[in-house]
């Protein structure tokens, strides 16, 4: 089953492009939740990763990648009345940035570099050069729920720019970007929450 662009758009979401700093994962969890209490974990019964009632690829990456930290924590995967319930989302929209630089700058290099040296503009002329750059940004999220009480305990984020190399490896971006969000996590299974330094 081959898998179409927008999937791969919604299985990009690790890091910025080039040289931009990578994003932080974001975090939050439920201070008076119990996490000594959760051992298991399972997946709820249609992630929002899934389309029009079926599981796609991208639920395969998150579940394989997931179920990789959880267990790496100490959780046994259960497929009756685990613990806790793990869902997932992915989203991309368009962004546009207008970007202003000097054009004569670097000994003439810029847009306006074949002027350089043979005349100059009138007075006030608007010497900028103006790039409008647009790209693609992806959000993922990961919930962790207390099955029982049907409530979010912890959740993860991260945005950043999708990149080409992503939406054509969107399995390997789908791993690292949950490996980045956990690194977040507050517990181990039987063990009590401890929240980490920096948010």
């Amino acid at each position: 089953m081959s898998m179409n662009k927008p999937l791969a758009l919604l299985a990009a979401l690790v890091l910025l492009a080039g040289c931009a700093t990578a994003p932080r994962p974001r975090f939050d969890y439920d201070p008076s939740a119990d996490f000594a209490q959760y051992r298991t974990f399972g997946f709820v019964e249609q992630p929002g990763t899934d389309r029009n009632g079926y599981s796609t690829l991208i639920t395969v990456y998150f579940k394989n990648a997931v179920t990789r930290e959880m267990e790496a924590r100490g959780y046994t995967l259960s497929q009756n009345n685990p613990d806790l319930l793990l869902n997932f989302s992915a989203s991309e929209r368009s962004q546009t940035d207008v970007r202003s630089s000097p054009a004569m700058m670097s000994m003439g290099l810029g847009y306006y570099s074949y002027r350089y040296g043979m005349y100059s503009a009138w007075p006030m002329y608007p010497m900028n050069d103006v790039d409008t750059v647009h790209y693609k940004v992806g959000t993922t999220n990961v919930d962790v729920v207390d099955a029982r009480r049907k409530q979010l305990v912890w959740e993860g984020r991260l945005e950043g720019r999708l990149t080409e190399a992503m939406m054509q490896n969107p399995s390997a971006a789908i791993d690292s970007a949950v490996t980045t969000m956990f690194t977040q996590y507050p517990a181990r299974a039987g063990v009590a929450a401890v929240r980490p330094a920096t948010k």
